[in-house]
């Protein structure tokens, strides 16, 4: 699909009355549908080992109300996999299936949505993660941005490059930056997009750890002003940050960018990578997602969902809120 006037993200917005829902936690659901993934690959290791659940994860998230399905491809990576064995051929593979069973898991549910004349669903769209350099890492630098002198612009373009084309071969709806850290990584994604010459639309979503700045300390005006400059990049946001953070940082995006913007946080809690397990949430305000999809979508959010320990229920809130109120 090439870029044109409205790419298929605003339509789909425009189609959900001005807001549309992402999906939630995929690591989180499928470790509640059995999935053992306390692993570095993360969810990417049900690619190998239980993709039927990936499909199972997916389907629920649509049940409850997903307007958009983000793939299990995260954490996969064409370097994590040369690490467990694998070739580059079969690596090349995984991060295609990721692509395929959310784009097998929708049509499906499509389909049978349209057989049984249910209504109330919009075709929803799949955005193929592209997780940051420090997912890949898989030791929290996704919440510091710090990876080193070493690490440069362009190394971050050849650590991303590979998996981007295969991504984008297996044909999904638009393609999700996730958890960006810094200012740099992003440059190097608005680079390959051009690079790369791809034509289906982006989203950059940053983490936050302060409310006010990337983990790594850059100001989010500069990271914005950059990615005005790109229209491969339709829309911009924050995802997997407390969601205390998010009504302030709607603000200020909204203020810097006439871009759609993307909110899908966590639950609050906080992931400690060195031990590698969750700490209680350190919100103050502890409000139901119900009171904060509303506020949101009425500050300028265009798409709201969840990350980490959010689930299917969080995703049935939030649609039955935004889509009630469009009617």
């Amino acid at each position: 699909m090439v870029l044109g006037a409205k790419n298929v993200l605003e339509s789909l917005i425009d189609e959900a009355g001005g807001c549309a829902v992402a999906d939630g936690g995929l690591g989180t659901h499928l470790e509640s549908l059995g999935a053992a993934i306390n692993d570095p690959l993360w969810s990417a290791l049900c690619l190998i080992n239980a993709p039927h659940l990936i499909k199972r994860a997916h389907l629920d998230y649509l049940e409850a109300g997903a307007d958009i399905l983000v793939t299990s491809s995260y954490q996969a990576t064409i370097p994590g996999f040369l690490s467990r064995g694998l070739s580059q051929e079969d690596g090349e593979l995984l991060i295609q299936r990721s692509v395929k069973l959310a784009l097998e898991t929708r049509d499906t549910f499509w389909g049978d949505l349209e057989k049984n004349h249910r209504h109330g669903y919009n075709r929803a769209l799949v955005a193929a993660s592209v997780g940051c350099y420090g997912a890949y890492l898989a030791d929290g630098s996704e919440f510091s941005g710090c990876y080193g002198p070493d690490i440069t612009l362009e190394k971050l373009k050849d650590f991303h490059r590979r998996r981007l084309q295969v991504l984008v071969e297996a044909g999904p709806d638009l393609l999700a930056f996730e958890t960006i850290p810094n200012k740099l990584e992003a440059q190097a994604c608005i680079e390959l997009l051009d690079e790369e010459n791809i034509q289906i639309p982006s989203w950059i979503c940053f983490s936050s750890v302060d409310g006010e700045h990337a983990p790594s300390g850059d100001k989010f005006e500069d990271c914005i002003h950059m990615i005005n400059k790109s229209e491969k990049v339709v829309a911009v946001g924050i995802n997997c940050s407390p969601p205390n953070f998010i009504e302030s940082l709607i603000c200020k995006f909204r203020e810097l960018t006439e871009k759609e913007i993307v909110v899908y946080p966590n639950s609050g809690e906080v992931w400690n990578g060195n031990d590698k397990i969750w700490l209680p949430s350190r919100c103050s305000n502890k409000e139901s997602f119900e009171l904060y999809a509303k506020r949101w979508r009425d500050l300028g959010a265009n798409v709201i969902g969840g990350c980490c320990r959010t689930t299917p229920s969080t995703i049935r809130t939030i649609s039955k809120v935004l889509k009630q109120s469009c009617h």
